[in-house]
């Protein structure tokens, strides 16, 4: 297993090193984001800007606008509050080709609570025009996804969490295309649609179903904006239920962008996220279990999903 967030650092570099107008910008971060050898190796290609992350971001505009390829990366909880207008006027109103990295999203940070948590990035975001919504979902995900961004020509926010996570992709024989969902398992009983590190659980969640004789079909949506609305169509159609898994409120994120989708065409739907509600403090495993979004949780709402449709 493999942290996403030292695949990143790692893709950046190797890319950095070919390419001088790749600039990363932290916010005394480099620790938690692991820039600490890019910051060695490629030093007049990173900006390290103290605890000012609404600097940081305007930097990066700056920067941005002038030609330069940026990634301005630390804590998702401090990137989508403190400087969440100058992700709205200076990046996505702009249209400054900036990729903002935010590292330790959901409920990564645990125990630190609701100050560390992010858990409305997703639903502020997305009403930002422009501006693309990426969470993968393992360490070789990251990695394609850092490549075709590099080159991408708008700005986008990528969230990914802070702990080593399994891999769902076993080798590199894999596409990741912004607005596109990947079909990791077939099935026509029911679909499961997880972003990010839910990812992993849907999966697992899947398998069990399966093993049980109900055939899920499991959709990872890592890219949230633009997202696969046929996808989603098409799930509906043939499978007939819908459930969504996401680190995040149950407002205004995954499960709300299929509702929204299936409104004109509507098929039961289950949301599994965060509830209105101050979150229980511990690590994230034990925030997932509480909330029913580790693989278990995910299965015994299946089950009890299926049965009350019958």
């Amino acid at each position: 297993m493999i942290a996403c967030r030292k695949s990143f650092t790692e893709t950046l570099l190797s890319l950095a090193r070919a390419d001088r107008n790749i600039i990363a910008v932290t916010t005394d971060a480099r620790g938690s984001v692991t820039l600490n050898d890019f910051a060695n190796e490629l030093p007049g290609q990173f900006v390290e800007c103290g605890i000012a992350e609404q600097n940081a971001v305007g930097i990066s505009a700056g920067l941005a606008h002038s030609g330069k390829k940026v990634f301005v990366c630390g804590p998702a909880c401090f990137y989508v509050t403190r400087s969440l207008e100058q992700i709205k006027i200076d990046v996505a109103y702009s249209r400054n080709n900036v990729k903002i990295i935010g590292v330790s999203g959901g409920v990564a940070y645990g125990a630190l609570g609701a100050s560390h948590h992010s858990l409305h990035d997703i639903a502020v975001l997305r009403t930002f025009p422009g501006m693309n919504i990426i969470l993968p979902s393992d360490a070789r995900q990251i990695r394609k996804i850092v490549k075709l961004l590099v080159d991408y020509p708008e700005p986008a926010y990528i969230r990914i969490g802070r702990a080593p996570v399994p891999d769902i992709y076993e080798n590199d024989g894999f596409n990741f295309t912004i607005g596109k969902a990947n079909l990791l398992l077939d099935g026509n009983d029911l679909t499961i649609i997880g972003t990010g590190e839910t990812v992993y659980h849907a999966y697992r969640a899947g398998r069990m179903l399966h093993k049980k004789g109900i055939r899920a079909r499991v959709l990872d949506m890592a890219s949230i904006k633009p997202y696969d609305k046929a996808a989603i169509l098409k799930a509906a159609a043939e499978t007939g239920r819908i459930v969504t898994v996401e680190e995040h409120s149950r407002f205004g994120g995954l499960g709300s962008l299929v509702a929204e989708t299936l409104s004109e065409s509507p098929v039961p739907l289950r949301i599994i996220g965060i509830p209105d509600e101050d979150v229980i403090h511990g690590n994230s495993s034990g925030i997932f279990a509480h909330y029913g979004l580790d693989a278990s949780g995910i299965y015994k709402t299946a089950i009890e999903f299926m049965k009350y449709e019958k």
